[in-house]
């Protein structure tokens, strides 16, 4: 895998995004900074990069908590701009919760602040290259990704991976979502990439692999949107379970019908009165053939193989 040499990749695991450390002489900035549980981590790997220099900038592909929970750990470290989505000034300057999809999804994020906005046609100088600022709407609204064409890389956050792309959330709420992913699988396919660097998983080259992926995938969605909501309840109770190490039936049950995203994901699913069954199915499933997570009696556990 090819870079240039200032591009730096964390690969992280389920529980946080991949961090992007781009340095050049005038500033030193981090794509995404990974969830709240894991932000000592991602201090601790800047400090090691970085030695003695501080971090100037932090960038926000989105703020879903997986890409923005160490926010607040590294601006108290270091006075450091902060780059956000401009649509979410909003959210972030009233700390709307509901808004940003914490409360729905179950899961935390320390308040944090921001100093400047970014949006679609924007240009930034990261790493000494210049970035090209893209909108990519589908796995969240709001999502953007970043393209350098001298380099032909695109760091493309969870609007495509390896081997698909990140949950459709608006399509949970009622809300388009398919159609937009799709929208933006073609105008990368337009895009002369050589690189991705995803939001989740190692960056990768075989692109219109990738994408050939990712399109098929949109169309299975779009076929039974159920699909979608299913995807979505396993991958916040994993990523729960991933951030607690363990749960009760009863206390993801009630998780369950606290967090609004999950609420309406199983709505779509089944009945109310059905949901107990319906978790304890989901579950079952994320532990049989060696899956993430494991079941004893009325307590779930996330497999330690998983854990980073």
């Amino acid at each position: 895998m090819s870079l240039p040499e200032s591009i730096q990749v964390f690969e992280r695991g389920w529980l946080s995004s991949n961090n992007v450390l781009l340095v050049d002489d005038a500033c030193a900035a981090i794509v995404d900074t990974g969830y709240a549980s894991h932000a000592p981590q991602t201090l601790a790997l800047l400090q090691a990069a970085l030695g003695e220099r501080p971090l100037d900038l932090i960038v926000n592909t989105h703020l879903h908590s997986d890409h923005c929970g160490g926010n607040a750990l590294l601006q108290a470290a270091w006075p450091c701009r902060t780059a956000i989505p401009a649509s979410e000034a909003a959210a972030i300057r009233n700390w709307d919760e509901a808004h940003l999809s914490y409360r729905g999804t179950g899961q935390t994020c320390e308040r944090f602040t921001f100093t400047e906005t970014l949006a679609p046609g924007d240009h930034l100088t990261l790493g000494a290259l210049d970035w090209q600022v893209l909108g990519a709407p589908g796995h969240d609204p709001h999502s953007l990704m970043l393209y350098c064409a001298e380099e032909r890389v695109l760091i493309s956050a969870d609007a495509l991976w390896e081997n698909g792309f990140g949950v459709i959330f608006p399509e949970l709420e009622g809300e388009s979502g398919f159609a937009e992913e799709q929208a933006v699988l073609e105008a990368i396919a337009k895009l002369d990439v050589r690189t991705v660097i995803p939001g989740h998983g190692a960056p990768f080259t075989n692109v219109s692999l990738a994408l050939e992926r990712a399109f098929s995938r949109v169309a299975w969605l779009r076929a039974d949107p159920a699909r979608n909501a299913k995807n979505a309840l396993k991958v916040l109770i994993v990523f729960k379970l991933l951030e607690v190490r363990t749960m009760s039936f009863d206390a993801l049950l009630r998780m369950l019908d606290a967090a609004a995203v999950m609420r309406a994901a199983a709505a779509m699913l089944k009945p109310r009165d059905a949901w107990p069954a319906l978790l304890r199915g989901l579950i079952e499933e994320l532990a049989s053939n060696g899956g993430p997570l494991t079941v004893d009696g009325e307590r779930i556990d996330a497999r330690r193989i998983v854990a980073q």
